[in-house]
Formats: structure tokens, C-alpha cells, sequence
């Protein structure tokens, strides 16, 4: 397994560090989120590690911790995932995950104690339990309110009757497809989890994913979503890039990720 391109800081130097977790439990429809953290890392190769728009090297900046690797029992699994990524947060590096299936946000909410859960994704993810399963990948959102004050979920365009009723209470907001560009953040000094599901992307940019669904958001769309809430953001994650494309998700996964770090080592 190679690191995350640029990703050369020390451990004790880094405010930032990646770690792979490559879940592949629950996830629906086209599995193989367990090769999305290799192949994040891969499709990131051509990046340059410098941003000129904040004018910061990622090589100050991130440390590659590699994989979490994942075993038959997803609970006993978060756990494990969880207890390494507060490591991280207790040392005071960010953790930046990389999935998996969704389900692994769980671990990273679990480390990172967050206030507000924010999501970009497709889909509510708002069930209890689906195909009798309570840690589906499909339930992430439920899990995330457990920890979290609320969530706000942008890019959603489906769920099913019971998931929208549950979304139209009081700590959930959903920003559909075509109010993204218009909505701002306004946490208020709240702290706040960031989840990239790349399924929030329209197929045709992030074919790579399990469920993908159409009429959803351009890459410019989810990278101002990034920059806008990365500097109130305690923990990232992007998830649920598969091998079922050209590269094209896990570039579009990869740049999203070197976005966030730029973004909220820049506040």
C-alpha cells in the first residue's frame, strides 16, 4: 500500500492524519469500497502538493497513517476504528478517513465528539436498521444523532417514506441538489464532523460508488461545500468509492480531501 500522495509530514509534525478503513460489510447493490482507500491514494498521484489559492504545501501538513484493516465483525471493527482515530485526535492530528463503506463515519464520530454531523450524500441514510442490520450503511445518519446535536444533509435526492418523515424533524435539514450552491453554514462556533458519501457527486462525474443516483452534484459544487464548512470541522471523511470505474471517484474523493486539509489549515 502506497501513502496518500504528499501526504510526507511526521506524525509528531502533522495536523492531519489519513487513515484507510476498507469496510466492504453492508455496503448495497455494487459492492467494493474495500479497495477505496488504495485506490484514492492511487488516483491522487498526479496531484500537485501545492495550493496556490492558500499557498500551503500538503507535505507540511498530512501524515499517512495507512489502513485500519477490517475483519467479519463491523461493531467490534468501529470500535477498534474509533479508539485509533481519537489516538489522533487526542495528539492533535485532524483524522481524515478514507472508506470504506459509510458505515466507518461511525468511528470517526464516535473519535471526534462533533456538535453538528454534516453529510454530503444522495441518500438520508436515516434508517434504524436496514435488511436487518443496524450498522447499514444506510443508517449512518441515525448513528451520527446518537453523538450530534443535528445534521444537515446536502445533496440528498432520495430515502425512503419513513426516512423523510424522521428528516422532517427538528435536528435534521436536508438541502436538496438544487439549493446547494445557495446554502451557507451557520454553526455558530459549533464543532462539526464532515462526511463526503462520493454518491452525493451525479454518476456521470463518480461512477465508482455502490449506489449511485442520478440528477446530483457537480465536483465545483462539493468543493465548495468542503471549503465552506473545513473550518469548523473537527473530523473528515470520504467514502464509499468502489473499483466499478476509471478513477473516476477516487480522483474526484482524492481532491476533495486535499481541498479540506487546505481549506481548514487556512482559517
Amino acid at each position: 500500500m502506497a501513502d496518500f500522495p504528499g501526504a510526507n509530514a511526521t506524525p509528531e509534525a502533522a495536523d492531519y492524519a489519513i487513515v484507510g478503513a476498507p469496510l466492504d460489510a453492508s455496503t448495497t447493490f455494487r459492492p467494493g469500497t474495500r479497495f477505496g482507500p488504495d485506490r484514492i491514494r492511487k488516483f491522487a498521484r498526479p496531484f500537485d502538493e501545492y495550493d496556490r489559492r492558500t499557498d500551503q504545501h500538503f507535505s507540511d501538513l498530512a501524515t499517512d497513517a495507512g489502513d485500519v484493516s477490517a475483519w467479519s465483525d463491523p461493531s467490534e471493527y468501529l470500535e477498534f476504528l474509533e479508539g485509533q482515530l481519537s489516538d489522533h485526535h487526542r495528539d492533535g492530528r485532524l483524522p481524515l478517513l478514507l472508506g470504506g463503506e459509510h458505515t466507518v463515519s461511525v468511528a470517526g464520530i464516535g473519535a471526534t465528539d462533533p456538535d453538528v454531523y454534516v453529510s454530503l450524500d444522495a441518500h438520508l441514510d436515516l434508517y434504524e436498521s436496514y435488511a436487518g442490520n443496524e450498522l447499514s450503511h444506510a443508517t449512518v445518519t441515525t448513528h451520527a444523532l446518537e453523538t450530534a446535536d443535528r445534521a444537515v444533509l446536502l445533496g440528498v435526492r432520495t430515502g425512503s417514506e419513513a426516512e423523510w418523515d424522521r428528516a422532517g424533524q427538528a435536528d435534521v435539514t436536508v438541502v436538496r441538489p438544487g439549493e446547494v450552491s445557495a446554502w451557507a453554514p451557520a454553526f455558530d462556533g459549533e464543532s462539526v464532523y464532515l462526511s463526503v458519501d462520493i454518491d452525493a457527486a451525479d454518476p456521470g462525474f463518480a461512477p465508482g460508488t455502490g449506489t449511485p443516483a442520478p440528477f446530483g452534484l457537480e465536483p465545483s459544487e462539493l468543493r465548495d461545500i468542503v471549503r465552506a464548512v473545513a473550518p469548523s470541522a473537527v473530523g473528515f471523511d470520504v467514502v464509499e468509492v468502489n473499483d466499478r470505474d476509471d478513477g473516476q471517484a477516487a480522483a474526484l474523493a482524492g481532491k476533495l480531501l486535499q481541498e479540506f486539509v487546505f481549506a481548514h489549515a487556512d482559517r
